[in-house]
C-alpha cells in the first residue's frame, strides 16, 4: 500500500507494536472522508493477513468512530491510527477538540436513522473508550478487536 502524502508511519507506541502492522494516517474531517479511512483500514488489515470478518468489523467500527469525529467535534482534520498485536486490532480516532463532551451510546428509538453507532462499537469489541489526546485538545476515541470464535 502507498502511503498518503499526510501519513505518518510508527513501528511502535509505547513499546507495543510490530513493524509495519501500526500505520497512522490523517484526513480532512469532511464526511467524505469516512469512506478513504474505511478503505484505508481495509487495505492495511488485509495486507497484513488480518482475518477478512475481522477485517468487516475493524470497517464497520471505523466508520462509525470516524464518523463521529466529523459530526461532533469541530475539528480540521482527524487521525486514524490502526495497529495489530497478536490477534488484536486496535483501532484510534483522535479529533482535534471543540466537541461537546465523552462520547456514550443511546437510547435511539426505533424509527431513528442514527444514534447506534456506538452500541454497534461496543458489541462488535472487546474493549472501547475515549481519552484525552495527548497536548491537552482533543480526544482519542478507541476500540480493540478481535477473532470471532464458535462456542
Amino acid at each position: 500500500m502507498v502511503p498518503s502524502l499526510d501519513a505518518v508511519r510508527h513501528d511502535s507506541r509505547d513499546g507495543v507494536g510490530y513493524p509495519g502492522r501500526r500505520d497512522v494516517f490523517r484526513l480532512p474531517a469532511l464526511s467524505a472522508s469516512v469512506a478513504d479511512a474505511r478503505g484505508r483500514v481495509r487495505a492495511c488489515l488485509t495486507e497484513w493477513g488480518v482475518d477478512p470478518e475481522l477485517c468487516d468489523d475493524a470497517s464497520l467500527v471505523v466508520t462509525e468512530l470516524f464518523t463521529n469525529a466529523v459530526r461532533h467535534t469541530d475539528s480540521e482534520k482527524i487521525t486514524c491510527a490502526l495497529q495489530v498485536c497478536g490477534a488484536v486490532v486496535r483501532l484510534e480516532i483522535t479529533d482535534q477538540g471543540r466537541g461537546t463532551g465523552v462520547p456514550e451510546p443511546c437510547a435511539a428509538e426505533a424509527d431513528e436513522e442514527g444514534g447506534r453507532g456506538l452500541l454497534l462499537v461496543s458489541v462488535l469489541s472487546l474493549a472501547w473508550g475515549s481519552d484525552p489526546a495527548d497536548g491537552g485538545t482533543g480526544r482519542v476515541v478507541w476500540a480493540e478487536l478481535a477473532p470471532h470464535h464458535a462456542p
